[in-house]
């Protein structure tokens, strides 16, 4: 899915009321972006990984963002 249309699909799901609750998604939206979505024109790679990306031991979780709108997996650092 493009980001374009991912981010179109995520804001047409969601009703705004006032700024703060603007700002509040598009924070949630950019740290998805840059810690939880793969990226094509990065060899399918995240921006800013966390720590536990790589571990091959622990639980997998499943976070949620934005009411459940995006979604990620992960493991559970052990």
């Amino acid at each position: 899915m493009s980001n374009d249309l991912e981010k179109s699909e995520c804001l047409n799901k969601m009703i705004f009321f006032g700024q703060h609750s603007l700002e509040r998604a598009l924070k949630e939206y950019v740290a998805h972006y840059h810690s939880e979505r793969n990226h094509q024109g990065l060899d399918n790679q995240l921006i800013d990984p966390g720590e536990e990306i790589g571990c091959v031991a622990g639980k997998i979780e499943c976070r949620e963002r934005l009411g459940g709108l995006l979604k990620s997996y992960c493991r559970n650092a052990a």
